[in-house]
């Protein structure tokens, strides 16, 4: 017996509906009830018609100036609104660290920090960190330990190794493999250890 014919069903017939279909006139009417229940969300007031909020900023050094809905992840704005797309998104609930920055100088997972926190505040990317077109200490520690695979979360690891450096500028082994909470899914981490310990012996702290 063929798949399908066990239940009475011809081949084609899966996924359909039992019973009678709606009309087309009850379609349109629950199409319009489910709309009406979804927030609306408006390019000039935000998200759920809340009035735009002005936000000031520093992004890696340069001043900038945004309006809109101030729980918006920092994240969106970086990506989508400033075209700085080293930053990933990894899951979006600050779980995985891709999307790692720096707000005044500390680690921040940007998917779940609001741009209201961040008025006033000076943020820096991944292509923020180094000076004078010089690759940051922590970023030559990486090429020269051939950390990535994919390289995916790698900004966000850089970001983070930076940030621990900054708070322990001598670490121990121990130490290191204890900071690296970031999530790499081809697992070098045994190479991001390597690299953090390249860097801390180069002195790589900002």
């Amino acid at each position: 017996m063929r798949q399908g014919e066990a239940s009475g069903r011809r081949r084609g017939e899966w996924g359909k509906p039992r019973g009678r279909s709606l009309s087309r006139r009850h379609r349109a009417r629950a199409g319009a009830s489910i709309r009406n229940l979804l927030p609306k969300i408006s390019a000039k007031t935000g998200f759920a018609g809340e009035s735009a909020v002005p936000i000031t900023l520093k992004l890696n050094g340069q001043p900038r100036a945004w309006s809109g809905d101030p729980d918006q992840p920092l994240l969106w704005f970086i990506r989508d609104d400033a075209g700085l797309v080293g930053t990933k998104f990894g899951c979006g609930i600050g779980s995985c660290g891709a999307c790692t920055v720096h707000v005044d100088g500390a680690a921040q997972r940007s998917c779940v920090t609001p741009m209201a926190a961040v008025d006033g505040k000076s943020v820096t990317t991944i292509e923020g960190i180094g000076k004078d077109g010089a690759l940051h200490p922590v970023q030559q520690a990486w090429l020269d330990e051939d950390v990535a695979q994919c390289g995916y979360c790698q900004p966000g690891q850089i970001m983070a190794a930076i940030d621990f450096l900054q708070q322990n500028p001598s670490p121990d082994e121990a130490a290191i493999r204890a900071s690296i909470n970031n999530l790499c899914r081809c697992g070098t981490y045994v190479r991001i250890a390597r690299a953090i310990q390249r860097a801390a012996r180069s002195g790589a702290k900002a």
